[in-house]
């Protein structure tokens, strides 16, 4: 379990059920927690790391509990909206545990102006504390019902969630003007990319592949066309039914605060998986990530189409089997 939450339940914190988990990670070790407890993690590698030990793992839920625990994300946003959401749906308690590279303590500062604040203990570089639920005192943290950017619908806490991605601009102009029929947008967010490539009528199909949910329910929206597909799925596992003839992917290079490159090698090795032999993967990465060995690999033909300082544009062509 986080050391932090041990140390609050060894030293008088009480929690009741029904309880409900937001946002935890595999790092959170939950065993001490009642497995029937509901977890609420949307991104789908989580969600299914908590299901597989037995808990109630959904990706979002507003159904009344007693008692909630809530990990602190880094977006300040989302974290103020999952407070809100959580007093919401508790009666009792409402617990925040997180990071001081989070912010943890800016937020115990912003609820502790609002509410009584119990605890908070310090322990392992971060905080936690406690409180009753009280929604309509953080009314105004609410999530928006609507969040739009540049005319397209986003959350708090999703990727590029405050406008568009410069390296999808990037990658967009860099694309031929009949990329292909049938294409999957690996790690598609919130529908950029796939939206601008259904403007044309030569494309019959675009799966839209994302393990963030709430970032696929803004996709949904954001992508109203009938050709395309959505897939609440770790990119790195898909598999679409059949081949496809083009990837494009703006693939995640971190899960935490340090770059992992593996990542976008997994990316490429998926997208390899999921072409016909004579398939074309079109790919924007930043500009320091060392992708062209896996391509190579991975692939017959690779070069570098555009870049700047900042990112550059890889196109690969025939996947080996």
């Amino acid at each position: 379990m986080s050391p932090r939450l041990t140390l609050a339940l060894d030293t008088g914190l009480i929690l009741s059920e029904p309880l409900s988990i937001l946002l935890p990670t595999p790092d959170h070790d939950l065993s001490a927690l009642p497995r029937g407890s509901q977890v609420v993690q949307p991104f789908k590698p989580f969600h299914d790391h908590f299901a597989a030990q037995g808990f109630a793992a959904i990706p979002d839920s507003d159904d009344p509990c007693t008692d909630a625990v809530l990990f602190q994300p880094r977006a300040k946003a989302q974290a103020r909206a999952l407070v809100h959401q959580a007093c919401t749906c508790a009666s009792g308690t409402v617990v925040v545990d997180g990071a001081k590279t989070d912010g943890i303590d800016s937020l115990l500062k912003d609820i502790r102006r609002r509410v009584p604040v119990e605890g908070p203990i310090s322990k392992a570089h971060g905080k936690i504390f406690w409180f009753q639920a009280d929604a309509e005192t953080f009314a105004d943290w609410a999530a928006p019902e609507v969040q739009r950017v540049d005319g397209f619908h986003t959350a708090p806490g999703v990727f590029s969630a405050d406008g568009i991605d410069p390296a999808s601009e990037l990658l967009l102009t860099a694309l031929p003007d009949k990329p292909g029929r049938h294409i999957a947008d690996l790690g598609a967010g919130w529908g950029f990319l796939s939206a601008r490539l259904l403007n044309s009528d030569y494309i019959r199909g675009v799966h839209l592949v994302e393990a963030d949910h709430t970032a696929l329910t803004c996709a949904r929206a954001n992508v109203p066309d009938p050709r395309a597909s959505f897939h609440w799925a770790d990119a790195r596992q898909w598999k679409a039914h059949e081949p496809v003839d083009t990837v494009v992917m703006n693939p995640p290079f971190h899960t935490s605060r340090s770059a992992d490159p593996a990542l976008g090698q997994d990316f490429i090795t998926a997208a390899a998986r999921n072409l016909t032999g004579s398939g074309h993967l079109w790919m924007v990465a930043n500009r320091h990530l060392p992708y062209e060995a896996t391509l190579a690999e991975r692939f017959a033909t690779v070069e570098e189409v555009t870049g700047n300082n900042r990112f550059k544009v890889l196109h690969a062509s025939r996947p080996r089997r």
